[in-house]
């Protein structure tokens, strides 16, 4: 962008494509290996030089694949792999890197990745007859459409038959069940029967690849409708995983959970358990084919052009840009110097944390779908966020709905649906609204801000979101500062627009706010720790009960506190003067030709140059219109201002409020911080309340030399109000007659 002193990411890497036109439906990012197996996947999984063009050989799927092409070449004992919670790339896409890599090793394309492949395992894959146990979509009642090797398709019902149909077609079947191919046996076959159909495929020289994905989902719909499967599903794992072991250049690579994370529940939960003890005994330590450490290439591979990402040499300009504005705010990335220069590089375009946060944090969450969660997420922030976003890295800026749209982002409001899907003491958390919420504020603040122009208080607002998941979980102010430098804003308007938020928030978690470790250089208090919360703090129940207050409430408790507020009369009393505060009407104030000053109430409420008609009335007449006052140069009067008046009952409002809140709690456990911010509210309010009326009794009614009723403003000092108006020379009081 021009007059920026660095380039925007999108203005470095290139969106893909299908990126950018939005043509990204869940599904697309849902690699199904079945789909593969039967021909109808989309071409990025169908075609391998697709499929290796975007893959991106991290360390431990090199080292899964060697080990695999190792035991297939006969080579090793590893029969029995089993994947475990992955991010980024994910179990399936392991699975299928494996099927293409073994269904046809000599039409393999000439690609880099499919190079580093071969080199880590140090030989060309050997080739194997594939089984494809995809367990969600085999049907629990009807099973599923599965190709013999000679390509012959028919419905088969039960895994082992699925199984042995791909091994051996009908031969295969004959083999579980000689005495009719029309009909499946209804129980696991033994070790020696799977033991000779995994070593079928040896008599064609062929290796036998097994592979197992999604295994909960079947699982738990066949346990549903007969409890009695479990203990079939079982041995048949138990049986097919010992013959594994028996038969040369044969292995098995499976993956048990399933992508619905509805079907973790509580019985799905203890089928897992059954079926990690299962595979345990026969299998090799479980395996991540993807780490975090490897979620910025991937990500980088699959949302940018290869040309734009091909010289990575390149970004390092571009993280210095980004850099220098971090650690002008950051003493730690100061420090840290060429460490943390080689940390951006690597996840370049990406903000390092962020991709930190979704790795160490999301992925504990039973509701975020690691896979294609993580990367239509990423793909709906880039696709919109590239139309705007004028910062250097894909921070949480990306996030944000565009500065002329929508209150958050779609990408934003995916990851409140998953958040808000997590139980937590029973309830389901609102996100949504929660951070539209918030952001608002935080727009609020940033007009009265115009320094920070790069909508750092709404980022920061979205990162303590993200930081606080799952509930319970929290930002350091370090945290903030880091995902926020790069934009370089102002440190002292940061500060103070974060502690700003910090003070109107409704849902940060106040045991973190309360907390003021100090002040920063700039001398600006904030707090330790921030954290998003779903229930309400004190301040969002203190607007609601300050609404549910009503205005006659309001007055009558103004009215007294003006009663009570002897700084509007002290003074008077030496001087013989006659006070009347709060009359009601102006035949309350004698016209006996003696000096009254009176203190009007909020009815009265007028402005320089302005007397209100009811100030004037006291001035005018006595007990009615038809009897004039005589002595009206006698008469003083002090009103309100009418600025002065709305601060006054604001502030009898948010007394009220606090007072309301605190009946409320009452009876009701409170932890210790929210208590005390409790009565440091309640303590704060209550002395609001006179200094506000101080300041509103500005304005003195008076007659004129020429006897017209006039409204002048006198300073408010912080002295006695009387004797400032007295020695206000408008009002022409002397001493002596």
């Amino acid at each position: 962008m021009p007059g920026l002193a660095w380039a925007s990411w999108h203005e470095v890497v290139r969106v893909r494509e299908d990126v950018r036109t939005g043509e990204l439906p869940l599904h697309a990012f849902a690699a199904d290996l079945y789909d593969v197996v039967v021909g109808r996947a989309r071409s990025i999984y169908q075609n391998p030089e697709e499929f290796f063009a975007l893959t991106y050989p991290t360390f431990n799927l090199r080292e899964l694949a060697k080990d695999i092409l190792l035991r297939l070449a006969g080579r090793n004992d590893k029969a029995v792999r089993q994947l475990e919670l992955t991010y980024g790339g994910g179990k399936t896409h392991a699975l299928m890197t494996l099927y293409h890599l073994t269904k046809d090793p000599d039409s393999l394309p000439d690609l880099p990745s499919v190079q580093e492949f071969i080199e880590h395992a140090g030989m060309r894959p050997p080739k194997a007859r594939i089984a494809v146990l995809a367990f969600d979509k085999i049907d629990p009642e009807k099973g599923t459409e599965i190709n013999s090797p000679s390509g012959e398709r028919r419905w088969l019902k039960h895994p082992w038959s699925i199984l042995a149909y791909q091994l051996a077609g009908p031969r295969g079947l004959r083999m579980l069940h000689p005495d009719d191919l029309e009909v499946e046996r209804d129980s696991p076959p033994a070790e020696n029967l799977l033991s000779g159909l995994l070593a079928v495929p040896r008599e064609e020289g062929l290796s036998t690849l097994v592979l197992i994905d999604e295994v909960l989902t079947y699982a738990r719909a066949k346990v549903g409708l007969d409890p009695n499967w479990i203990g079939r599903l079982m041995s048949f794992f138990q049986f097919l995983t010992q013959a594994a072991t028996k038969v040369h250049s044969c292995v098995i690579v499976a993956s048990l959970l399933a992508s619905d994370p509805k079907l973790g529940d509580t019985p799905g939960k203890q089928i897992v358990r059954e079926l990690y003890a299962v595979f345990k005994r026969g299998s090799e330590e479980g395996i991540q084919p993807v780490l975090k450490e490897d979620a910025a290439e991937i990500l980088r591979r699959r949302f940018f052009t290869p040309d734009s990402i091909r010289d990575q040499s390149g970004f390092r300009r571009h993280v210095v840009a980004a850099l220098k504005g971090i650690a002008d705010l950051d003493e730690h990335t100061r420090r840290e110097g060429q460490l943390a220069e080689e940390r951006f590089q690597k996840s370049y375009p990406f903000h390092p944390d962020l991709t930190e946060i979704f790795y160490g944090k999301w992925t504990n969450m039973e509701g975020f779908q690691r896979t294609r969660g993580v990367l239509r997420t990423f793909a709906l922030a880039l696709r919109d966020a590239e139309r705007w976003d004028r910062s250097p890295l894909v921070g949480t800026g990306a996030f944000l709905g565009s500065p002329d749209g929508a209150a958050i982002s779609d990408a934003a409001r995916e990851l409140t649906k998953v958040a808000g899907a997590e139980e937590y003491e029973g309830r389901r958390q609102e996100w949504t609204a929660i951070l539209e919420g918030e952001l608002a504020k935080a727009q609020a603040i940033q007009r009265q801000r115009p320094a920070l122009q790069f909508r750092e208080l709404e980022q920061a607002v979205f990162c303590t979101f993200l930081h606080s998941q799952p509930v319970g979980q929290k930002a350091s102010t370090h945290d903030l500062i880091v995902m926020l430098g790069q934009t370089r804003p102002d440190r002292i308007e940061l500060e103070k627009g974060l502690r700003e938020w910090a003070d109107t928030s409704w849902f940060l978690d106040e045991a973190m706010t309360q907390e003021q470790p100090g002040t920063s250089d700039g001398g600006i208090s904030l707090p330790v720790q921030w954290r998003l919360g779903s229930r309400p703090n004190l301040r969002q129940m203190h607007d609601q009960a300050c609404r549910s207050i009503r205005s006659e409430d309001v007055e009558a408790r103004l009215l007294d506190e003006i009663s009570k507020e002897k700084s509007l009369t002290t003074g008077t009393a030496p001087l013989g003067i006659k006070v009347h505060t709060l009359p009601a009407h102006p035949g309350a104030v004698g016209d006996d030709g003696e000096f009254h000053y009176a203190v009007l109430g909020p009815r009265s409420a007028s402005d320089p140059g302005n007397p209100s008609s009811d100030a004037a009335r006291f001035l005018q007449e006595t007990t009615t219109p038809d009897r004039p006052r005589v002595y009206r140069n006698a008469v003083v009067l002090v009103a309100p201002s009418h600025d002065g008046v709305r601060l006054a009952r604001r502030c009898v409002q948010e007394y009220l409020g606090w007072e309301r809140v605190a009946a409320e709690l009452r009876g009701k456990e409170l932890d210790p911080t929210q208590a005390s911010a409790l009565d440091k509210h309640i303590d704060a309010a209550r002395r609001k309340i006179p200094e506000a009326i101080r300041q509103a009794y500005s304005v003195v009614v008076s007659v004129s030399a020429p006897d017209d009723v006039e409204a002048f403003t006198v300073t408010v000092d912080g002295g006695l109000l009387f004797g400032i108006v007295k020695g206000d020379r408008r009002t022409r009081i002397q001493e002596t007659a």
